[in-house]
């Protein structure tokens, strides 16, 4: 059985196409694999690195600004759709899932016009562009959010969640872990804050303007500042002499860090959402605001009408995050509501449904 695997661009569109591979070859260690990426993006080293094979297509996006740069955009374009179709003809698969990014358009549609099913994997409340204008050649669409039929077919659609790593899953298992690696304090209470692999501008310099509160109000803070702020967060905590703040770029034991978190602040992608739902941490959103049609406020839009998270907007962060964070640390009947809720969109199975998609569809179209 052969499958191609394509898309990416971001951590939320990478990690979960890589849980559908491991599943996949947990279910049939004798399936194929295929990954199809653009060209320069973060799929090209990650996929490698998970044990997969990547093909890299020269596949662009359109800026929303007027640049010189959108005058390739076509011819780019063009050749991605060539080399897609050679890529789909080499390899033969049975089935071509898209992720969403820049390679599945040209991936799925290459594969469609050659008579591949194809199934799509949506991670936002919110449709992306390139997912929308494949939904027509789709047989499946998985999607995370219930309401996603004002994008796609109501009979297409499969609400399986997204899938995320294994590990996460495991989180409360490693509480002790977690306060030995980041030197925590049981007796205080700590927060977890995230902006994504890259950081959080807002958020990071949202906490640097709390240091000194937090260290007063005895809050632990475990904060991955992402490469570009975290010299500058050091240099903070230091000047404040505070010791109960922990500044790392960049957390890969990202089980440990939850397991020890009272309160998660976090941006809204899909897929730290979708972490979030499954361990069942009292989360503060802050969406970021020039997500391609304001998606990431619409995924924690789709918490907060249910009392699952809290949101701050990324223009009120700066003065009211912190506050926020101290007050609901506080409130104990607060923190079990949106425990107790957030707990109810996961879907730790959501990596087997999809794969159980995928082989209904490989049925059927060799049934035909």
């Amino acid at each position: 059985m052969n499958v191609i695997i394509s898309g990416g661009g971001t951590g939320g569109h990478i990690y979960p196409a890589i849980a559908i591979a491991n599943e996949l070859k947990r279910v049939d260690p004798t399936v194929n694999i295929l990954f199809v990426g653009a060209e320069g993006k973060m799929e090209m080293e990650k996929v490698p690195r998970a044990g997969y094979r990547i093909e890299g297509l020269p596949v662009v996006g359109i800026k929303r600004e007027l640049t010189l740069d959108n005058l390739a955009f076509p011819f780019k374009l063009g050749r991605s759709l060539m080399r897609a179709r050679q890529i789909v003809r080499d390899f033969r698969p049975d089935v071509a899932v898209g992720v969403g990014g820049y390679a599945s358009g040209p991936t799925l549609l290459a594969a469609a016009l050659q008579g591949v099913p194809i199934l799509i994997q949506e991670q936002n409340s919110y449709a992306g562009l390139t997912n929308k204008v494949l939904s027509r050649w789709a047989k499946r669409i998985c999607v995370a959010y219930p309401g996603m039929e004002a994008f796609f077919a109501p009979e297409k659609i499969r609400v399986t969640g997204n899938p995320v790593r294994s590990d996460i899953q495991l989180a409360d298992s490693q509480t002790e872990a977690g306060r030995a690696q980041f030197g925590l304090n049981p007796a205080q209470p700590a927060v977890l804050v995230i902006g994504g692999s890259q950081g959080a501008r807002t958020i990071n310099e949202s906490i640097e303007a709390g240091l000194v509160r937090f260290a007063e109000a005895g809050i632990q803070v475990v904060w991955q500042t992402g490469a570009g702020f975290i010299d500058r967060a050091r240099a903070a905590v230091q000047q404040a002499g505070i010791a109960n703040v922990k500044p790392y770029d960049f957390i890969y034991e990202m089980d440990r860090a939850y397991a020890v978190a009272d309160v998660v602040v976090s941006r809204a992608g899909a897929l730290s959402v979708s972490e979030l739902c499954l361990v069942g941490r009292p989360a503060i959103l802050v969406p970021f605001p020039q997500a391609s049609e304001d998606h990431q406020t619409k995924n924690a839009m789709a918490l907060v009408d249910h009392e699952a998270a809290l949101l701050v907007a990324d223009s009120v962060a700066r003065t009211t995050l912190v506050d926020q964070v101290i007050n609901l640390l506080a409130d104990k009947q607060k923190k079990q509501t949106l425990s107790d809720h957030i707990k109810s969109f996961g879907k730790p199975q959501a990596a087997r449904d999809i794969v159980d998609e995928i082989f209904k569809l490989i049925s059927v179209s060799k049934e035909v």
